[in-house]
């Protein structure tokens, strides 16, 4: 049986009663305008024995959004909304943070049910098709390149985003800077082509992503703010070449700025010694994410390579996954056709076991 796994730790402020966090997954059951339901609020409200909870990517803005029914943060029926899903986990013992996501490039425009600006940091549209509200796969929206002018406010916009969160009791957020959304999209080269101080070298490309990460941790303390990076993954049309000239100036800046932890995705063969290279350039706690079973975390965290690890396929089908860790119980199977789709069914009708 694991040991480390369920031991206590603290990332910053944020207090885990184990190991195991729920990694954010997109599951597109949000409700009109963009406000979580109450199969959201029941959904988390199950898996609170997670030692935390990381949310579904949840938009800033109205230009944050790409996707069909992601929850925002941006309004006040959103927030109140929010705080249903927060007293939810906090009447179970359970510890919640936000992430939060902008897209960036990544945008069907029928996904939204409103109009508004697509912005990137350079005028090149995502080589990848993005689902639309039946599924089917659309080509994104070309979007405008963003003026140097506008960043301060859009960074901002995330330090806001933080701060609603809080307001609605959620205990810490988490920026999105992977999976070629829009931090990432500022990280790379082949989405990033700007000629000022905010492209160019591997260190200009990393301005705008600190002054986020600086606007978020201004808001609510850098001791409840993670970010979550995923070198070498191409998803939405990113450039893996060289993934460590990219993310270690961006790690070595945020790591000066005492936040609570970094969140790993681990492409294992396609971004060799992910972890030690983090670690390497960042000193603070670490959420290692990707594949992970109860035997390789144990192995991780016993060894010192994080001090959590993330789980998000295993959370869909067993809400009480801590619990069928301890007891070595079998895991049950998600239902792949009702990830994005099909309401309450395929969301929060899998059984516990306990």
């Amino acid at each position: 049986m694991p040991e480390v796994l369920f031991e206590p730790t603290k990332l910053g402020s944020l207090a885990l009663r184990n190991r195991i966090v729920m990694a954010p997954m997109t599951r597109d059951r949000a409700g009109p305008g963009d406000v979580p339901s109450d199969i959201m609020v029941e959904y988390y409200r199950q898996r609170s024995g997670a030692g935390m909870i990381v949310t579904e990517g949840t938009q800033p803005s109205l230009e944050g959004k790409g996707y069909w029914r992601t929850p925002g943060i941006h309004s006040d029926a959103q927030i109140e909304g929010w705080r249903r899903v927060a007293d939810a986990v906090h009447s179970e013992g359970g510890t919640i943070t936000m992430q939060i996501m902008h897209c960036g490039r990544v945008v069907v425009a029928d996904n939204r049910g409103f109009e508004a600006d697509v912005v990137a940091p350079s005028a090149i549209a995502c080589p990848a098709k993005v689902p639309g509200p039946d599924g089917v796969p659309q080509t994104p929206q070309m979007p405008r390149a963003l003026k140097a002018s506008e960043l301060t406010a859009l960074a901002q916009e995330f330090g806001d985003a933080a701060r609603n969160a809080r307001a609605a009791g959620i205990d810490g957020v988490e920026l999105h800077c992977a999976s070629g959304y829009l931090i990432n999209q500022f990280l790379n080269p082949v989405s990033n082509l700007r000629e000022d101080e905010f492209g160019g070298s591997p260190e200009n490309r990393a301005r705008f992503p600190i002054m986020v990460l600086k606007a978020m941790a201004g808001s609510i303390g850098a001791d409840r703010v993670g970010f979550r990076i995923s070198p070498g993954n191409k998803y939405n049309g990113m450039d893996v070449s060289n993934p460590w000239e990219t993310f270690t100036p961006f790690l070595r800046e945020a790591n000066k700025l005492g936040l609570a932890y970094l969140h790993v995705v681990d492409m294992g063969e396609d971004c060799p010694d992910t972890l030690a290279m983090c670690r390497e350039s960042f000193s603070g706690p670490i959420i290692a994410n990707n594949g992970f079973n109860a035997e390789r975390a144990e192995h991780v965290l016993a060894h010192g390579k994080a001090q959590a690890v993330s789980f998000g396929l295993k959370f869909i089908a067993n809400p009480d996954l801590p619990y069928r860790f301890r007891n070595d119980a079998e895991l049950a199977k998600p239902d792949f056709d009702k990830i994005y789709t099909g309401e309450a069914a395929g969301y929060c009708d899998y059984p516990a076991l306990a």
